[in-house]
């Protein structure tokens, strides 16, 4: 190998441009993206494989025009797993990243975001989670996200009898998710967080609204469940996110949703030593996978309480 080539699990990868500046604030190049994802890559390949996954692509750095890319270009190498992913009228092929190089490989194409399908390819239109997006008006407004996020937990948990677990996005908010056994179809998933959505704005006027017209919502916190439908996609754990600093979408334990927690503090620099101190303390997201649960008691006890 040379300082041009690296590799992942077994595979070695010919990388390109690699003083390219993707983060200009922040002096960022794709060398740095690269190695990232190199040391992220087992992390987070637990909840990329068996998804279909699309790549949010910046050749020419954040501050330039993106590339959204669902399809796989014909250059990928054949050792890129690909999944014909049915949509309407037709099919799109997929990247399924289900080893360490791919995602390594998708680094070195200027791919900053994975974004990854709620549903695995066995049973493509069938949730294995709900997603909820909390998404306050401005970053200024993080305290009332973590507060609707443990109002959000308790009632999922304490009054459901669901799982649940949780991330920053990256963003402005978190991201709050609850594992499913894939026994319902992506309609009656979206309904279901609907409906607890309304509930929980319905008991919190004062912070939180479903209203999806960004004029009506005022100054509320945005509950948006509309991720929870077929084809629909969620940004990746340990995802990098095309905004400055370069902060990353990260697992947190719920004991982190505290008035210390901010949105942009687990970054590119910052994260991989989490990652490894997580080897010892244990993954927030440990056992997700073994919690999947049905809906027919939550959907029951959901309507009791909004009688």
């Amino acid at each position: 190998m040379t300082a041009d080539t690296v590799q992942a699990g077994g595979i070695d990868i010919k990388l390109s441009h690699t003083g390219k500046v993707l983060f200009p604030g922040d002096n960022i190049t794709k060398g740095d993206l690269v190695a990232y994802y190199q040391r992220a890559a087992e992390a987070m390949l637990p909840w990329l494989r068996d998804r279909p996954v699309a790549m949010r692509r910046y050749p020419d750095g954040i501050t330039a025009q993106g590339i959204f890319q669902k399809n796989v270009p014909h250059y990928f190498p054949d050792w890129i797993t690909r999944a014909e992913v049915p949509k309407q009228g037709g099919s799109l092929q997929q990247v399924i990243c289900d080893k360490p190089a791919t995602v390594v490989y998708l680094a070195n194409q200027a791919c900053i975001e994975f974004h990854a399908f709620l549903s695995r390819l066995d049973r493509i239109d069938d949730p294995d989670q709900v997603i909820f997006d909390l998404d306050p008006p401005d970053a200024n407004r993080f305290g009332d996200v973590r507060t609707i996020a443990l109002r959000l937990r308790q009632l999922l948990e304490d009054e459901l009898g669901l799982a649940t677990f949780v991330k920053t996005t990256g963003g402005k908010g978190l991201h709050v998710h609850v594992p499913l056994n894939a026994q319902a179809n992506f309609d009656t998933a979206r309904q279901f967080a609907l409906d607890v959505a309304a509930l929980l704005a319905a008991r919190n006027p004062d912070l939180a609204t479903t209203e999806q017209r960004r004029d009506k919502r005022g100054d509320l916190l945005y509950l948006d469940v509309m991720r929870n439908s077929y084809a629909q996609l969620a940004v990746a754990p340990y995802s990098v996110r095309a905004r400055p600093g370069a902060p990353v979408a990260t697992p947190l334990n719920w004991d982190e949703v505290n008035d210390k927690l901010h949105p942009g503090q687990f970054t590119i620099t910052t994260v991989p030593d989490r990652i490894s101190d997580l080897g010892r303390s244990g993954d927030p997201w440990a056992g997700m996978g073994r919690r999947g649960s049905g809906l027919t008691r939550a959907r029951e006890r959901l309507r009791r309480l909004a009688a």
